[in-house]
């Protein structure tokens, strides 16, 4: 007599391709942030980005920080043209680079710091930015936020906010020629002396 087996379970759903929109995106209210920039509702800001993928994995994070690459914001693209190639303090820059679970606009490596900009659509994502910043910080980062608007209208003062960020003191020291230290001046030569050294009489 043949017994009844029982059916096999059925299969798992598969997963969907991509990765969960995460709850936040890049921002925090930040000290170095004017909020004179802050956009207003309706602004008509950047369209929202691609997922960061908090969750997702390497390759997921790789590969949506090359979409980020490749549809960067005007205010991106307006910070990078200073930040890249060394152009800035002789300092390498690297846009949109996973650190961790998350990827950053901009960072040196080198100094540790971490340079976000933000739009309207970050406003509401206080939550996330909090948590996000907190794990930079405790990474040993010093992180920058700036609005979109602050580095569209004021670039040079965004620049000077960088660089005291990265270099403190506003006065450098002097170089041992700017001081004359080791620099052995010659006297001029007297004015209507001639070969001999006597002056006209």
């Amino acid at each position: 007599m043949r017994k009844n087996r029982p059916s096999p379970p059925a299969p798992a759903p598969r997963p969907t391709a991509g990765f969960a929109q995460p709850a936040g995106s890049d921002s925090a209210k930040h000290a170095s942030r004017n909020p004179a920039f802050a956009p207003q509702a309706g602004a008509g800001c950047s369209p929202p980005r691609p997922a960061c993928g908090e969750r997702a994995g390497e390759r997921g994070l790789l590969e949506n920080a090359r979409q980020l690459r490749s549809n960067q914001t005007d205010a991106e693209l307006k910070l990078w043209y200073h930040l890249r190639a060394h152009r800035f303090m002789g300092l390498k820059f690297k846009r949109q680079k996973p650190v961790g679970r998350y990827i950053v606009d901009f960072i040196c490596v080198e100094q540790k710091l971490v340079i976000e900009l933000d739009g309207e659509q970050h406003t509401a994502q206080a939550a996330y930015d909090t948590r996000r910043d907190d794990w930079l910080r405790g990474e040993g980062f010093t992180v920058l936020r700036f609005w979109n608007n602050e580095v569209i209208q004021e670039m040079a003062g965004v620049l000077e906010k960088i660089r005291l960020t990265l270099s403190p003191d506003p006065s450098p020291q002097p170089s041992p020629r700017e001081l004359g230290e080791g620099v052995i001046s010659l006297p001029s030569p007297a004015r209507g002396r001639g070969a001999g050294g006597e002056g006209e009489r």
